[in-house]
């Protein structure tokens, strides 16, 4: 399965890139790049500069029709660029009209706030989301990872970078579920 790595140009959290990139790899699914600019993207740990990594896809230029499922890693700054950018909100929501799996971490529901794919689900993430996820339409609960199935694509959410085993595990079984 291709599956999309959703970042903005800066400001995703290494980890949460790097952990559920190489867990998507050795299941032996095809980790694909994806953010608002070509060229590469800055990744940080927590407030200051980590690696860089090189852009396979850019929003506007790809669809959700070449991908089996979306991860979106967190990181404060990343979903808060991603949400500002049209095509990036466009390229999430057309996963969920389309009913391919989501995996969000974090932060990462911040995006999905701005596409307005929460109504009526259920999820988890970084505490301070808590109030835009409910004045979005959805309920927050705070667990290590929640999966749910309350509309036309599964979301599988987690809370922080404690969480990545967890998370990992539960997104790449639920993307298998959904055919990949």
């Amino acid at each position: 399965m291709r599956i999309a790595f959703l970042t903005a140009p800066e400001g995703v959290e290494q980890v949460e890139l790097t952990e559920p990139w190489q867990a998507a790899k050795d299941a032996g699914h095809e980790p694909v790049l994806v953010s608002t600019q070509s060229g590469e993207i800055q990744a940080f740990n927590h407030l200051d500069k980590a690696d860089t990594f090189p852009v396979d896809e850019v929003t506007g230029e790809t669809s959700a029709d070449s991908f089996g499922g979306l991860v979106l890693p967190g990181g404060v700054a990343n979903p808060d660029f991603l949400r500002m950018d049209e095509r990036a909100v466009a390229f999430v929501k057309d996963f969920f009209t389309q009913g391919r799996p989501v995996a969000a971490i974090c932060h990462a529901p911040w995006t999905l706030v701005e596409a307005d794919v929460l109504r009526g689900r259920t999820l988890t993430s970084w505490p301070s989301l808590r109030t835009d996820i409910r004045n979005a339409g959805g309920t927050w609960v705070d667990e290590q990872v929640k999966v749910c199935d309350g509309g036309p694509s599964t979301l599988v959410t987690s809370r922080k970078p404690d969480d990545l085993k967890a998370f990992c595990e539960t997104f790449l079984a639920e993307f298998a579920k959904a055919g990949g």
